[in-house]
């Protein structure tokens, strides 16, 4: 007989990825406005409960592929510079590359849309040598 194990559901990883994104946005001096906006701006009193209480939380399917893509970010920027000063700080620091036409990481992804996260996920894999 085959055991299975149970996955985490929805919920789970909803808040596990909330959690996350509370200690980037920490990391990263974020706030509160950007905050909301990176998260697809919910409202100010739903993004209050979940930041108290994210297991508790029901985050839109764009919400969730939006803590996809920061958390990959995230992820990214600690493989390309190890040091956590330099990883937290590159994303307000203006870049030169064409997505960016010298403006910061962080102003490309508060441009309020999916794909512009998914660009500077895209960017950073990229960087790293994985898929672009």
């Amino acid at each position: 007989m085959i055991r299975q194990v149970a996955q985490p559901g929805i919920r789970e990883m909803s808040a596990a990825g909330l959690r996350t994104f509370f200690n980037i946005a920490r990391d990263w001096r974020l706030s509160v406005e950007e905050q909301i906006v990176l998260l697809g701006s919910p409202g100010r009193s739903t993004f209050f409960k979940w930041k108290s209480a994210p297991a508790d939380a029901r985050p839109s399917r764009d919400t969730v592929e939006r803590l996809s893509y920061l958390l990959g970010i995230y992820k990214a920027l600690q493989i390309l510079l190890p040091e956590a000063e330099a990883a937290d700080g590159w994303v307000r620091r203006p870049n030169e590359a064409a997505i960016f036409g010298g403006r910061s990481a962080l102003e490309r992804m508060l441009g309020g849309n999916v794909g512009d996260l998914l660009v500077v996920r895209q960017y950073l894999d990229a960087m790293r040598g994985g898929w672009a």
